[in-house]
């Protein structure tokens, strides 16, 4: 019963973070936000696999490691996307 409270709440987390990805947003910032959302719901449902079916943890090691260099890369993009133009509005630059 625990298993299918926990599955159920990592699955809203996705939608949520899956909604917030897909609707209409202005700042760079919250997409990147809702996509370490997405990420941190995907960990969640590793580390409960992977638990449930007590398997070693190492491919989450794997998977941390990647989610960060992600993060990393998207934090260097919003920094010069700043850098500039000023602001990380996606209307105040072309993409020509």
């Amino acid at each position: 019963m625990m298993i299918m409270y926990n599955l159920m709440v990592i699955f809203i987390m996705f939608i949520i973070g899956n909604l917030i990805f897909v609707s209409k947003n202005k700042h760079l910032l919250i997409v990147l936000l809702s996509l370490e959302f997405i990420v941190l719901s995907i960990f969640f449902l590793l580390l409960l696999m992977l638990s449930y079916i007590e398997y070693d943890l190492y491919m989450l090691m794997v998977f941390l490691v990647f989610s960060v260099c992600e993060g990393a890369l998207g934090l260097s993009i919003l920094v010069s996307m700043i850098r500039t133009h000023g602001n990380d509005y996606f209307q105040s630059f072309s993409l020509l």
